[in-house]
């Protein structure tokens, strides 16, 4: 939560002030002191084994196109970053207001905020720039790896973090613009991904039905190549 002060001499000042690190918060948590923390170091865990287990799945695999597997790797990262970095973070901020640590509390709750914001962030726009790469990889068919590229997906991740780092921070300074960000992100990503995903079901199902009429040995590999590459 951020509030405005107004100096004598009219200057404004925001100051950021957490409700949730209070002594009439610890109530709410009382009841589920134990519960709400053990549940996320639980997801902590999984979400840290899952996505190790992920990226080195991803090593050995030499078959997926470079820039494919970079973006793979990107999404494995951040997520795996979410159960190692940003969940003990939440569960601090639990413990703290459980405790009445109210100091600990207040660094516990922003650094919860600012690495959830950022990574969540990432991690969403990663998968929607997954679901593109695989319309493109259907759509263009050989003219895919030529377009597509390493450099391309390096500069795309790079600026997915810039951005997220970006609005992650300012939820110390105005925590009412990140909030509209994340509203028009989520929405909208969620959007892009729907259409990429539903463009490709459609397009499989008719090329389907093309080769049921007219079966062709280089098409069909083709598609079988296809879903390999998408699994």
């Amino acid at each position: 939560m951020t509030t405005t002060n107004f100096t004598r001499g009219g200057t404004q000042t925001k100051t950021f002030k957490v409700p949730q690190c209070s002594p009439s918060w610890m109530g709410e948590l009382q009841s589920a002191s134990v519960s709400f923390p053990a549940v996320n170091i639980l997801l902590s865990i999984t979400a840290f084994l899952g996505n190790s287990l992920t990226l080195v799945a991803l090593h050995k695999i030499s078959s997926l196109h470079p820039p494919s597997k970079l973006l793979y790797r990107c999404l494995a990262t951040t997520d795996l970053l979410v159960g190692l970095v940003a969940q003990p973070l939440y569960v601090t901020y639990l413990m703290s207001v459980v405790h009445e640590h109210w100091s600990l509390c207040h660094y516990a709750i922003k650094a919860a905020y600012i690495t959830s914001v950022a990574l969540c962030g990432v991690s969403l726009l990663t998968m929607t720039v997954i679901s593109v790469d695989r319309l493109l990889a259907l759509l263009l068919g050989l003219r895919y790896r030529e377009i597509v590229n390493l450099k391309g997906v390096y500069i795309t991740i790079a600026s997915f973090w810039v951005l997220c780092l970006v609005a992650s921070l300012r939820i110390i300074f105005d925590q009412r613009k990140t909030a509209l960000y994340t509203r028009i992100l989520i929405p909208l990503s969620l959007l892009i991904s729907l259409a990429s995903y539903t463009k490709i079901f459609r397009t499989i199902r008719h090329h389907q039905a093309q080769f049921q009429q007219q079966p062709s040995q280089p098409n069909a590999l083709n598609m079988a190549r296809y879903r390999k590459s998408s699994a």
